[in-house]
C-alpha cells in the first residue's frame, strides 16, 4: 500500500520565466508536466531542508536542545524562500547548503541560531532527495495506471480482431490486435508491481552525521538510547522511514534500485512505440498514431505522416536507458565513508530520470488512448498473407485423414514457393485455389473443407479469450 506523502501543487510556486537566450534543458518547458518539474525545483528542494531543519528542531527541543520560540520562528519562515540571496552567500562560500542556512538564520531572529544543529549536509539533502524520489514514484505510479486503465479499454476492444502476427518481421500466423496490445500491457503490468515495490522501500539516510555514526546527536543528547528515540521522532515526523546503516549518505545503491526500475519501464514503452512505427509504415499500414487536422509531417514533403510520437518515445527510452550506468558507478564508486564524486551528476540523472519518464507516459498515453486501427489494412494483409498463415492447420488436417507428414509438407511447400512468386510479380495470392485443386491433397480431405480450413481469420487459438481476461485484471487496478 502506498503512504500518504505530500506532494507539492504546482499552483503554489511562481511559474518559472524561461530566458531562450540562454540554454534551457528541453526538460525545463518542453518536455513533462508542471508537476513533475515543480518536485524537482530548486525552489521545492529547499523548502524540503526547512521542513527537515524544522522537524530537527522540533524533536532538540523534546530534550531541551532547542526552546518552543526557536521552533515557532523556524516554523513560521518555513515557506519563505529567498533564491536570490542564497545564490548571493553561495557565491562566497562556495556551499549550497550552508548558503540556505545562513540565508533562513537570517530570517529568523530569534531561532537561526541553532539551525542545523548536529547535523552535517547530507543529513538534510539525503533525506530530501529520499522525499523527492517517493514523491515522484508516486506521480508515476499514478500515470501507469492510467496508462494501464486505457490500455486495458484498448486490448478489450479489439480483443477478437484478427491480424497477422510477424516474426523475424516476416508474415507468421494469425494474432488479434487485442492479444497484440495484450503483450504490452503485461509487461507494463509488471513494472507497476516494480515500481510499487521499490516505491514502498524507499529510505531516507536518517539523522546518523558525518560519517553514519549518530556521533554527534549522542554526544549532543547523552546517550545511544536517547538518540534511538531522537532519530525515530525526526522521521515520524516526514513519515519516512531510515536505512539502519549509512555512511555519509544514504546507500547509493537505491538510487540505482529506482533508475533501473524506470529504464525497465521505458523498455516496454520503446518496444510499443517501436512495433506502431513498424506498423504504421505504409506497407503494413495496420496501426498509426493519431495525427492533428493541422498537424504537418514534413517541411520538404507535404504528404507525410510521420510516426513522431512514436519516435519521441524511442529516443527519449534511449537516453533514460543509460541513467543507470551512472548510478551504478555512482554506487560502486563511493569510497569507504563518502566520496563527493556523485554530486554533480546526481543533481543531473535524478531529475531527468523521472522528468523522462513523465514524458514518456505522457505521450504513451495519446499513443494508447488515440491509436488508430486500420481494419482495411488488416484485411489487405490477410488477402495476401492469411493463406500461407492457415497452411499449418490444412498439414494438420490432412494428417489426421492418414496423410504422410513429410510428403504433405512438401507438397505444401511447392505451392508456396509458387504463391510467393505470383505475389512477387504483383498478382494475387493464388495459394488456396491450387491447393484446393490437387488432388494430392482433396484426396484426403474435400475442397471445401480445405478452403474452410485455409481462412487463417479462425486460426488465432486462445487469444482473444487470453487479452479479455487480462484487460479485466488491468480493470480492476
Amino acid at each position: 500500500m502506498i503512504r500518504r506523502i505530500l506532494i507539492p501543487d504546482p499552483q503554489s510556486l511562481i511559474p518559472m520565466t524561461i530566458d531562450h537566450s540562454s540554454f534551457q534543458s528541453p526538460f525545463s518547458w518542453r518536455y513533462s508536466s508542471d508537476a513533475m518539474r515543480v518536485i524537482w525545483s530548486e525552489e521545492h528542494k529547499r523548502k524540503l531542508w526547512r521542513r527537515i531543519w524544522v522537524a530537527l528542531a522540533e524533536a532538540q527541543s523534546q530534550f531541551d536542545l532547542t526552546t518552543p520560540e526557536q521552533v515557532a520562528d523556524l516554523q513560521a519562515h518555513a515557506e519563505q524562500i529567498d533564491l536570490e540571496r542564497a545564490l548571493q552567500i553561495e557565491a562566497e562560500i562556495k556551499h549550497d547548503l550552508m548558503a540556505e542556512v545562513k540565508t533562513y538564520a537570517e530570517q529568523c531572529p530569534i531561532g537561526g541560531g541553532i539551525i542545523h544543529l548536529g547535523a552535517t549536509s547530507m543529513d538534510v539533502e539525503d533525506n530530501a532527495d529520499a522525499l523527492r524520489v517517493r514523491a515522484s514514484l508516486d506521480l508515476i505510479l499514478a500515470a501507469v495506471q492510467h496508462l494501464l486503465h486505457t490500455l486495458a479499454a484498448q486490448v478489450e476492444k479489439y480483443a477478437d480482431l484478427p491480424a497477422m502476427a510477424f516474426t523475424h518481421l516476416q508474415p507468421a500466423e494469425p494474432t488479434t490486435v487485442g492479444y497484440r496490445l495484450a503483450q504490452t500491457a503485461q509487461d507494463l503490468l509488471s513494472d507497476y508491481a516494480e515500481l510499487l515495490r521499490v516505491r514502498n522501500e524507499i529510505k531516507g539516510k536518517g539523522f546518523k552525521g558525518a560519517v553514519g555514526t549518530a556521533a554527534s546527536y549522542i554526544e549532543l543528547l547523552g546517550s545511544t538510547a536517547a538518540y534511538d528515540d531522537f532519530e525515530t521522532h525526526i522521521m515520524d515526523a516526514l513519515d519516512l522511514e531510515a536505512f539502519a546503516a549509512a555512511t555519509q549518505t544514504y546507500p547509493r545503491k537505491q538510487d540505482w534500485l529506482v533508475l533501473n526500475t524506470l529504464a525497465g519501464l521505458a523498455m516496454t514503452l520503446y518496444k510499443f512505440a517501436f512495433d506502431l512505427r513498424i506498423l504504421q509504415s505504409p506497407p503494413i499500414g495496420e496501426w498509426s498514431e493519431p495525427f492533428g487536422a493541422k498537424q504537418v509531417g514534413s517541411s520538404a514533403m507535404p504528404f507525410k505522416r510521420n510516426p513522431i510520437n512514436a519516435e519521441k518515445i524511442d529516443s527519449l527510452a534511449r537516453y533514460l536507458a543509460q541513467l543507470p550506468r551512472v548510478a551504478w558507478d555512482d554506487a560502486a564508486h563511493s569510497l569507504l565513508e563518502r566520496t563527493l564524486d556523485d554530486s554533480a551528476n546526481r543533481r543531473i540523472i535524478l531529475p531527468e530520470a523521472f522528468l523522462c519518464t513523465d514524458e514518456l507516459l505522457i505521450t504513451a498515453q495519446k499513443l494508447i488512448g488515440g491509436l488508430v486501427i486500420n481494419e482495411a489494412a488488416i484485411a489487405r494483409n490477410f488477402a495476401i498473407y492469411g493463406p500461407f498463415a492457415a497452411t499449418e492447420r490444412l498439414l494438420m488436417a490432412v494428417v489426421k485423414a492418414g496423410a504422410n507428414r513429410q510428403e504433405m509438407h512438401e507438397i505444401i511447400r511447392e505451392h508456396a514457393l509458387q504463391a510467393w512468386a505470383e505475389i512477387g510479380a504483383g498478382r494475387a495470392n493464388p495459394l488456396i485455389e491450387t491447393l484446393c485443386a490437387d488432388p494430392r491433397v482433396t484426396q484426403y480431405i474435400d475442397a471445401v473443407t480445405a478452403r474452410t480450413l485455409l481462412d487463417a481469420r479462425a486460426y488465432v487459438g486462445n487469444a482473444a479469450q487470453t487479452a479479455q481476461v487480462l484487460a479485466a485484471r488491468l480493470q480492476a487496478l
